[in-house]
């Protein structure tokens, strides 16, 4: 089938690369390796040292940092809540504004159909109710 293609290579006829090359890219992947497996244990290195002498005073000083983290953590979540809060409520006084003045923000024909629907079904109780009180009257 490959013969029926002009230009297709038969596949025992691959390009193989220089042996040179290839050495120049073993050399150049062991050289990248190495150096990120040296960087790699000088930072597990960094990082056992830096443990080894936090500890004793993450300890010591435990009574003091656990409120204080507690206390900053609730402050942090206390004002980005506030945030949020605050952009929503002008989001939906933004939203109120559209509405109102006639610009159909999006989710206005939704709203529109519930209020209508709400408003036929007020419509039929009440018509229910003065049919029930006028047939009761009149019995």
């Amino acid at each position: 089938m490959a013969e029926h293609y002009a230009g297709a290579r038969p596949q025992h006829q691959q390009k193989t690369q220089p042996r040179s090359h290839l050495l120049v890219k073993a050399a150049t992947a062991a050289t990248a390796g190495g150096s990120l497996l040296l960087l790699a244990g000088l930072t597990l290195a960094g990082t056992v040292i830096v443990l080894t002498v936090a500890t004793p005073l993450l300890v010591i000083f435990s009574p003091v940092l656990v409120p204080a983290a507690i206390t900053v953590f609730l402050v942090i979540s206390g004002f980005l809540a506030a945030g949020g809060f605050g952009v929503a409520a002008i989001s939906v006084l933004s939203w109120i504004y559209r509405y109102v003045t006639g610009k159909k923000p999006l989710g206005a024909e939704q709203l529109d159909t519930a209020r209508d629907k709400l408003a036929g079904k007020a419509r039929e109780m009440k018509e229910m109710a003065e049919q029930y009180t006028t047939g009761s009257q009149t019995s």
